[in-house]
């Protein structure tokens, strides 16, 4: 196939890592191209963070992140950090706001993060074609040859932007993992992270009636531990806690919860038999947790009614399934719901100061399809800023 049309630098996906590379590549003076399937760029910035994109977190560090290879992510994350991001943010006169843990959110809304990396694109000269679609790639002698629906381009370098599965109804695909694994690069499994869990039928039928009910608990999974929000849902269970640990959880597994994290359940429900043995245990369990959740909390480990008819053993099995309730996902709701994924283009192959394959000169990945996933809370962004700023550089 000949190429009608050549660019220093083509990087497929418009998202966030791809457009933030563009800006970068563009400010060195490259002529650049990207490219992407989508009606809409950076769709996941705009629907982040409720709609005001985390777009990055105070606190960024590299144990922040998992992967089968931890310390790939340190170069990248030291050399653009999220205090340089914050520069921008700030240079380009976006307001924002820090919530808790350290995590930022634009005051307005996240079209503006979007209209950042346009006029970064746009500042270096970048262009952008959306609704395009990418048939196939290869290696020529002097780059790639890049064949779309409207014809066929070359570049020198071929950058891989194009994020990971979740996601679908954006757009997400597997494209990256086929690209790579063209080019002979493994893939590290690829499994939905930062997304709720379901329970068998058993469990859902026994805590019917409590979506809704949000606690702060200590989740727990091998060596993983988070303390934050736990929500109950019509399938099972949601929120940051459980978001966090799913990115560490594996099918078949066990996880514990702390559903009252800093009370010894025990002890306060004996103090409470002292002080009010008349008192009803439900009463007392619901000084510690939410009304409904103590009601049937107790109902589940049947131990119900007066304090005083209640025995040590039965108030320390009530109070264990508090303190230590065990209990083994059926599933997650999977990539419709999961914010990243997990797994992805094996960091063995990848230089960690380019972003560039070993094997293959000339061909990049960043952001979510390489298998580096941040923790809830702004650390996917950073990441995609990140390795776009290592890739942006050399290319």
């Amino acid at each position: 196939m000949t190429a009608r049309e050549h660019h220093d630098v083509i990087i497929l996906g418009a998202g966030g890592a791809g457009l933030f590379c563009a800006g970068v590549a563009g400010a060195r003076g490259r002529s650049v191209l990207v490219l992407d399937h989508a009606k809409t760029m950076a769709e996941k910035i705009r629907i982040s963070g409720g709609g005001r994109c985390n777009f990055t977190n105070l606190h960024t560090s590299p144990k922040n992140f998992l992967s089968e290879n931890p310390s790939f992510c340190i170069s990248a994350l030291k050399r653009y950090t999220q205090h340089d991001f914050i520069a921008l943010v700030n240079r380009h006169n976006i307001a924002w706001h820090e919530k808790t843990l350290g995590q930022l959110f634009c005051d307005g809304s996240s079209q503006q993060i979007i209209d950042m990396l346009r006029a970064e694109c746009a500042r270096g000269g970048a262009a952008i074609r959306l609704e395009t679609k990418i048939t196939a790639v290869e290696k020529t002698e002097t780059g790639f040859r890049v064949a779309t629906g409207e014809g066929v381009l070359s570049c020198a370098s071929l950058v891989v932007a194009t994020g990971g599965l979740s996601i679908p109804k954006i757009g997400a695909t597997g494209f990256a993992y086929d690209i790579a694994r063209q080019f002979g690069l493994a893939v590290v499994a690829p499994r939905p992270a930062l997304v709720p869990f379901t329970f068998d039928a058993g469990l859902k039928a026994e805590l019917d009636g409590l979506a809704g009910v949000a606690v702060d608990a200590v989740v727990t999974c091998g060596k993983a531990r988070f303390a934050e929000a736990l929500l109950f849902t019509h399938k099972g269970l949601s929120g940051p806690a459980i978001l966090q640990i799913s990115s560490y959880w594996r099918p078949g597994q066990e996880i514990q919860i702390d559903l009252a994290p800093g009370t010894d359940v025990f002890a306060a429900l004996k103090e409470a038999r002292a002080a009010h043995p008349k008192q009803d245990v439900e009463t007392a369990l619901a000084r510690l947790m939410p009304k409904r959740l103590a009601d049937r909390w107790c109902a589940r480990a049947d131990v119900t009614g007066r304090l005083a008819d209640i025995s040590d053993a039965r108030l320390r099995a009530l109070a264990g399934s508090v303190n230590n309730w065990r209990l083994t996902p059926a599933g997650t709701e999977g990539y419709r719901t999961a914010e990243v994924t997990a797994g992805g283009i094996d960091t063995r192959h990848l230089s960690s100061k380019t972003m560039e394959a070993k094997s293959v000169p000339g061909l990049y990945f960043i952001g979510e399809a390489v298998d580096v996933t941040g923790h809830l809370g702004g650390f996917n962004f950073q990441w995609a800023w990140s390795s776009g700023w290592a890739a942006g550089q050399n290319v």
